[in-house]
């Protein structure tokens, strides 16, 4: 029996909750084309994200550790699956819709330039006075703009749903500017709950990365209720933490997280008295988050983290560095514009040197930046310039 779009959506239909979002209720894409006969709407935005050189490029992209720091640590792109695998998880308990929430899981971080946060901070400094930098923006620019796939229309032609829930993304460290992606309303629970994966994905992969590099310790877990609560429910010695136990307490971790934000997302649900999307939009908080004691304990492990690893001197070295290659960079491209690629410099033509030379940078990896800072300052640079 095959599956047609049309026996998907009467699926989705049956089966999701009263406040889902429904891929054939969605207010679909800015340019009309046929849909797939075999997918979704938002499979097939899933698909097309999955296959744009933004997404390849988050392989090479830093999550806390520079590229060239070791095989085993988190990139971009490993962080965005971790996202989507949880984000699926919460969708599914929950009665959501899992394509939707897969696919601004997949796309939320396309837009972060190259070191991590630190190269986010140093773009937006220096386009301050030019139209401004952040990530989420940035991630909407690549999706409806600068991928060139299809002949009709540029961007990926995503539908207007999972175009908000990019814009919207919102955690600790993203505010979310919707422009004229209805600001006033929230967004939809799928969205709402990558905002949960994301802070749970990183919490737990940021602390087991910090674990094997040996910038932290596992002696000063102890200080972090959570964690010590948590060992001494597995019956572990966090001052003899051996390479299994730290698996199995970062697994533990990132399971007590998701469980705790899926019967808070839901009793929220409950009490708010929604059941439709209407209702879920016009809420004045957001229905997806933690419970209060769940919150004030994953606070003390962010801290924990900021202040031991984020802050972590060979950490504040790599941020250095990074922000040292990204401004020279940046100075060098914008005084000698004739040292832009030729595809940068029509780019610039059309929309201004400033913004071409930050979509330019934006795109670059890790490796890329660091190799391209090589070519233009290092005089002993040999092989194709």
């Amino acid at each position: 029996m095959l599956y047609s779009r049309d026996r998907l959506l009467e699926l989705e239909s049956r089966s999701l909750a009263p406040y889902a979002m429904r891929a054939a209720e969605t207010r679909g894409r800015e340019f009309p084309e046929p849909e797939s006969a075999y997918r979704t709407p938002f499979q097939k935005d899933r698909d097309r994200v999955l296959h744009t050189t933004a997404f390849r490029r988050l392989e090479y992209k830093t999550q806390v550790f520079v590229n060239y720091e070791g095989d085993y640590y988190r990139t971009r792109l490993t962080h965005t699956l971790e996202v989507v695998q949880v984000a699926r998880s919460l969708a599914r308990a929950l009665g959501l819709n899992e394509d939707l929430a897969e696919v601004i899981s997949m796309a939320h971080d396309l837009g972060h330039p190259p070191f991590g946060h630190a190269g986010e901070q140093v773009l937006a400094g220096l386009m301050k006075d030019h139209g401004g930098f952040d990530h989420n923006r940035q991630s909407l620019r690549i999706v409806t703009w600068l991928e060139r796939r299809y002949p009709g229309f540029r961007g990926l032609n995503l539908t207007w749903e999972v175009r908000e829930g990019i814009v919207k993304h919102e955690t600790v460290y993203d505010v979310p500017s919707a422009g004229e992606y209805e600001p006033e309303l929230r967004p939809t629970l799928e969205a709402q709950i990558v905002n949960l994966a994301d802070e749970i994905a990183y919490n737990a992969h940021d602390l087991d990365d910090g674990l094997r590099s040996g910038l932290l310790k596992p002696e000063q877990l102890e200080g972090v209720e959570l964690l010590s609560d948590l060992a001494r429910e597995l019956r572990l010695e966090l001052g003899r933490l051996d390479e299994f136990g730290r698996r199995v307490l970062v697994r533990e971790l990132l399971g007590w997280m998701i469980t705790d934000a899926t019967v808070s997302t839901d009793a929220a649900i409950q009490a708010a008295g929604v059941n439709s999307l209407a209702d879920v939009r016009q809420y004045p908080r957001p229905l997806a988050h933690y419970s209060e004691e769940a919150a004030a304990r994953i606070a003390g492990l962010r801290d924990f983290l900021y202040n031991n690893l984020y802050r972590h001197y060979h950490i504040v070295r790599q941020v250095a560095k990074a922000r040292h290659v990204l401004e020279r960079l940046f100075a060098a491209y914008t005084e000698m514009p004739q040292m832009l690629p030729p595809g940068v410099q029509r780019a610039a033509e059309e929309e201004g040197l400033f913004r071409a030379v930050c979509d330019y940078m934006a795109g670059m990896t890790d490796r890329y930046a660091l190799d391209e800072y090589a070519r233009l300052f290092d005089p002993y640079q040999r092989g194709r310039i």
